[in-house]
């Protein structure tokens, strides 16, 4: 059954071309993850804070070697784009951003963001989610972007807003941590916001 609409974004729009290096123009890159960045992520998965509002853990530097390498391959199907946040002089790993469940017919995609404890403070979330935002919305062309974070999460909540992702409502019990179910903040920008 054919479609009424042709696709927002059509199959190979990132895959096509290597994945960007986007400066942010204030001292930060964001850039493709390389392996020799495990021992970082590895140490800033250990921080007590990133567990409050990650379901995830990081048990050794080889179990993130492979979060590298799927991030990496998830370029190439068109599924995530991940970057390694860095210091544009040091190359410093401060963070990850990234979109997540991106659907190219739809141009849509969902925001992520995390950073290092030394980092936490700076702007740097903010920053490099912006950096990506204009990436993704003016350059590429999606035309919606998502980005949720637990209720909670206030540091999060004024990352979102500062970079002019509007609240949209709040998606009630929709994440399990391991202290139990959050709920979620929905925040998104479209084009043209």
């Amino acid at each position: 059954m054919p479609f009424l609409t042709r696709p927002v974004l059509s199959v190979g729009t990132l895959s096509r071309t290597p994945q960007p290096v986007l400066p942010t123009g204030d001292g930060l890159v964001l850039r493709a993850w390389r392996s020799e960045d495990a021992p970082a992520v590895h140490a800033a998965f250990q921080d007590p804070l990133m567990h409050q509002w990650h379901i995830r853990t990081a048990d050794s530097e080889e179990e993130v070697t492979g979060w590298i390498e799927e991030w990496r391959a998830a370029w190439a199907g068109e599924r995530g784009a991940q970057w390694a946040v860095a210091d544009a002089e040091t190359d410093v790993l401060l963070g990850r951003v990234a979109l997540r469940e991106i659907r190219l017919g739809d141009g849509v995609a969902e925001v992520a963001y995390w950073t290092t404890a030394a980092a936490r403070g700076r702007g740097v979330a903010a920053r490099a989610t912006a950096a990506l935002a204009h990436w993704a919305l003016d350059e590429i062309g999606f035309h919606r972007l998502e980005l949720m974070h637990a209720l909670a999460n206030e540091a999060s909540c004024r990352v979102a807003t500062k970079t002019g992702f509007a609240l949209e409502g709040t998606k009630r019990s929709a994440l399990l941590h391991r202290d139990g179910w959050h709920d979620m903040h929905l925040h998104a920008r479209v084009q043209g916001d």
